[in-house]
């Protein structure tokens, strides 16, 4: 019994989400958000009071004035991710998210990981960051851009490049004092800390990318998501970035890094400039990325949890809705306890990085999902198909029975490996890609601690760690080539991720090597988090409540 126990566990982590949604008449008045409302959603969920904040303790403690070319490497990483993100919206015009992406292409499992670090991210979002969107979301938006615009122009006019620029000499009284996760502030002007405190530095910028993918959640709002989704994610990664790249370069140019006040840098840099007023404004202004943020937080976390809760991932009950208000009442209660909670047990910096490291394995699953689901047979995602039966993913051993295999077939699936014969996508297609996918997750990440560990010995010519690069380089460009030769699929879609299969696989690499750039402790308590959704999952299964739902993936809280 217990055999049959763990045999159909295992059935379900690899059972993959079939699209059956119900057949329900769409409202004209559903879909009225254009491109420049999904933007600001996506700026207001994105841009908040975390601006007045990290970028002191980043610049301060890790980056130095380098926190620039953090923001653009964390960029980086946020693009290739929007994309992807962009694809799957087009792909799916209802309301959607990582864990239903992750659900459609690589099985529950990474679904029940992908949606339970979302809820993650999103309970730290409202304590960091912490009405209808409409009219408000627009003033308090406006208000928080033109503040952080003041910034930009009032650091330009009193800054000073020779900060950027600081020899030994002009921060030698601050030495003793003052120590970065890497040791004592360095002493190289523009990079202090070169390269190991850009790229760490990154890894916690990244947090102030977090949020654009909440415009996913808005595709059955909008009027035309095909193309409003994937604009108005590249548009607000765009402004994003502009304006934290803005804010970093005006604080370490009006204040040399390191004199900078760790837990409230602007006020204080003006302070120090002469221009104690400006601080209210920048008070101002974090009060209304405040609000803006809130939305964007507070929003979506009860309908994931709901969603989750309809899929059988989590207690049916948070899947609840109540009759007169139309809300899923218990998993609004459920997500507020639950931020009260982490708010009691940990730090502002304790949850920028769990959040970093949540958000990071979050998109890296949405670039291997695209990845995979690019080389798939035809599957149908309009709202208007209707299936009769329940489709239960099957182990592929059920599916295809093992056969006796000779030399010959051995040599047949060689050859299709490099010389696929057909130029659509089949089974044995479909699932070559699934595991040269996975197998590159796994090169990716031993190189990425490669790279990420020993740094300075791989690159001073270190002879076992320079063997260990190549042999890995030479394995992910062999396995790429194996799924690039695969038959991709034809249909076409208003938006396709471009450089398919290497742009995914650089996003996950990128996420990837900054993933391992956190600290031990924020690995620690990232691992507790996941044991704890681990062990809610295996008694959900043993209790034989996990089962693919007989509705769509269009559910009923969203």
């Amino acid at each position: 019994m217990r055999c049959q126990d763990v045999h159909q566990f295992g059935q379900k982590l690899v059972r993959r989400q079939q699209l059956k949604p119900t057949e329900a008449p769409e409202s004209p008045k559903a879909r009225h958000l254009n491109t420049l409302d999904l933007v600001v959603w996506g700026v207001a969920s994105t841009l908040g009071a975390g601006v007045y904040i990290l970028v002191g303790e980043v610049a301060m403690f890790i980056a130095g004035p380098a926190i620039v070319i953090s923001f653009l490497v964390a960029a980086l990483s946020s693009a290739l991710s929007g994309l992807c993100y962009a694809e799957f919206g087009t792909r799916v015009s209802w309301t959607g998210s990582a864990h239903l992406y992750s659900y459609i292409s690589v099985g529950e499992l990474w679904a029940f990981v992908t949606g339970w670090n979302l809820i993650l991210a999103y309970v730290i979002g409202l304590l960091t960051l912490g009405a209808p969107e409409s009219t408000l979301l627009y003033k308090v938006l406006g208000i928080n851009v033109s503040v952080l615009s003041f910034i930009i122009i009032s650091g330009f006019i009193k800054g000073d490049l020779h900060n950027w620029k600081l020899t030994e000499q002009d921060y030698t009284l601050n030495t003793s004092e003052s120590t970065s996760r890497l040791g004592p502030l360095g002493s190289r002007g523009f990079a202090p800390l070169v390269f190991d405190g850009i790229l760490q530095g990154a890894a916690l910028c990244f947090y102030m990318f977090i949020g654009f993918d909440a415009i996913v959640t808005k595709g059955e709002e909008a009027l035309n998501p095909q193309r409003s989704i994937p604009v108005s994610t590249m548009i607000t990664i765009f402004i994003c970035f502009v304006v934290c790249f803005g804010v970093s370069a005006a604080l370490t140019l009006m204040v040399p890094y390191c004199q900078i006040h760790p837990e409230s840098p602007l006020p204080e840099a003006f302070l120090l400039v002469g221009w104690g007023p400006a601080r209210y404004v920048v008070a101002v202004g974090a009060l209304c990325a405040l609000t803006s943020s809130l939305l964007g937080d507070m929003f979506p976390m009860p309908p994931g949890m709901c969603m989750m809760a309809e899929d059988g991932l989590l207690s049916r009950g948070l899947a609840e809705i109540h009759a007169h208000t139309g809300t899923p009442v218990r998993a609004i209660m459920s997500s507020g306890n639950l931020a009260a909670i982490m708010a009691l047990l940990f730090k502002f910096s304790d949850l920028v990085d769990l959040l970093s490291i949540g958000t990071l394995l979050a998109d890296s699953l949405v670039a291997l999902s695209v990845l995979a689901l690019r080389y798939q047979p035809d599957q149908k995602f309009s709202k208007k198909e209707k299936t009769e039966e329940e489709i239960e993913m099957k182990p592929k051993l059920e599916e295809k029975p093992p056969e006796p295999v000779s030399e010959a077939g051995n040599s047949n699936i060689l050859k299709s490996l490099w010389f696929p014969t057909g130029t659509i996508p089949t089974w044995k297609s479909g699932q070559i890609v699934y595991g040269c996918a996975f197998l590159l997750v796994l090169l990716l990440a031993i190189l990425s601690l490669v790279l990420a560990q020993w740094p300075s010995q791989l690159f001073s010519g270190d002879p076992v760690l320079t063997t260990v690069a190549v042999l890995l380089l030479l394995l992910i460009t062999g396995v790429t080539v194996i799924i690039w030769r695969q038959p991709q699929n034809p249909s076409p879609l208003p938006f396709r991720v471009p450089a398919l299969p290497v742009l995914p696989l650089v996003s996950i690499l990128l996420n990837i090597y900054l993933m391992v750039q956190m600290t031990s402790g924020a690995w620690i308590q990232f691992s507790v988090w996941n044991a704890i959704g681990s062990d809610i999952a295996w008694r959900r299964t043993r209790s034989n409540s996990l089962h693919l739902p007989n509705s769509s993936l269009k559910h009923p809280c969203c």
